[in-house]
């Protein structure tokens, strides 16, 4: 694991602001309908870039997983517009937006979601077994990104033997074993102890926008704060305030 001064990313990274990553405007997204409307996002306007951390944070029920969905494809807005690197998933069609999430995002979700059945490896190896990849050269590949967050000798065990901060390295690692451009995180550190989630933001910044990825975060977390290059903070489905620490927020 590699150490660094507290809330500094351990990297000479670089963010690309000649480019967008992420462009999101006026997306609005509702449930229900009638007097059972929930308005989760009212006007959602964002640009995420290449190499940055971002994280949204704000009260539950304030519209961040909804955000994060709709960025990774797996949820539709109904107004506005949201391309990652330059694509629009709603001129997609549904196999072309499969297959382009399958290519392009990583999951990192609060609960771990790993197959108790399945050793840390096999975990790792899904995405590239679902994308067709012959088992043998996809469970290498896994070994090897297990290696990267620092896992290499825990490869062949089960879930259940896993402590919870190991258990979410291999979940990063499945996140990151097909070599995605965006990863979106939910939560990552709620369920770990100060320094189990230290830990593991240090090797998000390491593994993931170090190589020039972006990262997305939803958090209600503050001892990560210091991670981020930007938080947005929402409220009632609207950014209210974009900031590089959570004690400048400005308002939009």
């Amino acid at each position: 694991m590699v150490t660094t001064e507290k809330g500094k990313q351990p990297c000479d990274k670089v963010i690309d602001y000649s480019s967008v990553a992420v462009y999101c405007s006026g997306i609005t997204k509702t449930y229900g309908s009638g007097h059972e409307v929930v308005h989760a996002l009212n006007g959602i306007s964002l640009e995420i870039y290449p190499g940055e951390l971002m994280m949204l944070v704000g009260p539950s029920g304030c519209g961040k997983t909804t955000l994060i969905s709709i960025m990774a494809g797996i949820l539709d807005q109904d107004d506005g517009e949201c391309l990652v690197f330059g694509h629009n998933y709603r001129q997609m069609r549904e196999v072309e937006k499969t297959r382009y999430r399958g290519d392009t995002i990583g999951f990192v979700f609060q609960a771990y979601n790993l197959i108790p059945t399945l050793t840390a490896a096999e975990n790792v190896a899904v995405p590239l077994l679902i994308r067709g990849m012959k088992r043998k050269e996809a469970i290498e590949k896994a070994r090897e990104t297990l290696n990267n967050v620092g896992l290499a000798d825990r490869a062949k065990a089960l879930p259940a033997d896993l402590s919870g901060g190991q258990q979410q390295r291999v979940a990063i690692a499945r996140s990151l074993v097909h070599d995605p451009k965006l990863i979106v995180c939910d939560e990552p550190t709620s369920a770990l102890d100060h320094e189990t989630g230290y830990k593991v933001m240090e090797l998000l910044g390491f593994v993931a926008v170090c190589s020039g990825r972006s990262l997305v975060i939803v958090t209600h977390d503050a001892r990560i704060f210091s991670f981020a290059d930007r938080i947005a903070r929402m409220d009632d489905g609207k950014i209210i305030g974009v900031a590089n620490s959570p004690d400048k927020l400005t308002k939009k």
